[in-house]
């Protein structure tokens, strides 16, 4: 069978464009935190995880183009080798200060990070055990690794007790979950997975990148329970509220030693660049200075989520700038949003395998007021419109 078959087979993304209810890849061009700039003109922007509105900030872009002015644009190989700067350093400290670890190792993205610290910490002699709604990196490591991989139920607690239980004793024990579900912006019940973890020795893993810039003025999930220094591990990105590209892991300093030189998908991986690097550094620095940025994001949010409940929508109950809307079915999500972009405001539509069935909206610090009751405006007519079988 000739392995192209597949692909010549698939045309939901063709007859969805050709339905005008494509959701995915729009060129946007400039913009800035609320504001986008696309083929059919501006709209306002209410699906970037830009938490804090820190990528068009004049002190962020302006460490970013000093970067590239000291160190090109590119280290142009990895950092174990000629790609390593004072700037990975610099901000490896940064983070482990701020969010209260002994150690910090950033790698090139989010992604890779889980990758690297999974695959090289767990092997097919150990059990994974993580939440059934974690992040699509932890699912691929988990699959590098060849351990042996069992989901429970989400943030059902008594489910993990049960998988953790049936673990065979002479088996290592690693419990992954996310901080904050980006998919619906519920948090994780994380001072009863801690419990849970100390009750039956198992580690546990934290990927944190919905949560770092949110909660707790930023220092995330684990702050926000009062648990960090009973977290083993946690990861972060800096493609949410660090206004950039790229990840870290935070841990005891000798698990930090071993993945920087085990972690394939830091050693054989181009160094993430000094643009990058120095963006994330002033973004966190700022962050640190500014933590009513965390408590403003929110803020935004909880008041789009009460005015979308008062006009009939169901949406998920959170403490973060997530505000995520269930909706009847996939075509009935995608005629929605497609009604919201015609009135000017973008928001992610999300249809399965992703998550059931939902619009995906995130609020920034830097949304407007009047920005924000335009958007509950365009809900407010899209509502409307739907007819009555679809409400």
């Amino acid at each position: 069978m000739d392995i192209f078959g597949r692909c010549r087979s698939y045309t939901e993304s063709r007859e969805a464009r050709e339905a005008g209810l494509y959701p995915y890849f729009t060129p946007f061009g400039g913009q800035d935190a609320t504001v986008a700039q696309t083929v059919d003109g501006e709209i306002l922007m209410c699906g970037s995880n830009n938490y804090l509105g820190l990528t068009s900030d004049p002190r962020v872009k302006a460490a970013a183009q000093a970067a590239i002015e000291e160190y090109g644009s590119s280290r142009t190989g990895s950092r174990l080798l000629n790609g390593n700067t004072p700037l990975h350093e610099e901000l490896e400290h940064e983070l482990a200060d701020f969010l209260g670890m002994p150690a910090a190792l950033v790698f090139p993205t989010g992604y890779q990070a889980n990758v690297g610290v999974i695959a090289s910490l767990v092997s097919r002699h150990d059990v994974v055990i993580l939440d059934r709604e974690a992040h699509a990196s932890v699912y691929d490591g988990c699959g590098m690794s060849r351990a042996r991989t069992r989901r429970f139920a989400h943030n059902d607690m008594d489910d993990l007790e049960r998988q953790l239980a049936s673990v065979p004793s002479d088996a290592g024990r690693l419990v992954i979950v996310d901080g904050v579900y980006s998919m619906a912006g519920d948090l994780c019940p994380l001072d009863e997975v801690v419990r849970l973890c100390r009750r039956y020795g198992a580690r546990l893993l934290v990927d944190d990148a919905h949560g770092i810039g949110v909660l707790a003025e930023g220092r995330g999930t684990s702050a926000h329970f009062g648990v960090t220094d009973e977290v083993d591990l946690i990861t972060v990105t800096f493609s949410k509220s660090l206004a950039s590209i790229g990840g870290a892991v935070l841990g005891p300093s000798d698990v930090i030693e071993y993945l920087r030189h085990h972690a394939r998908s830091l050693i054989f991986s181009a160094s993430a660049t000094p643009a990058n690097l120095a963006a994330a550094y002033a973004a966190l620095r700022i962050l640190r200075a500014q933590p009513w940025l965390c408590r403003q994001a929110v803020e935004n949010a909880s008041y789009v989520r009460r005015e979308l409940a008062a006009l009939g929508y169901d949406p998920i109950p959170s403490e973060t700038p997530i505000v995520s809307v269930r909706l009847d079915g996939v075509p009935h999500t995608l005629r929605a949003w497609r009604s919201l972009l015609d009135r000017g405001v973008y928001v992610n539509a999300v249809v399965p395998p992703a998550a059931s069935p939902r619009l995906r909206a995130s609020f920034s610090t830097t949304h407007t007021p009047e920005q924000l009751k335009r958007v509950v405006a365009a809900f407010a007519e899209v509502r409307d419109l739907m007819p009555l079988e679809d409400r």
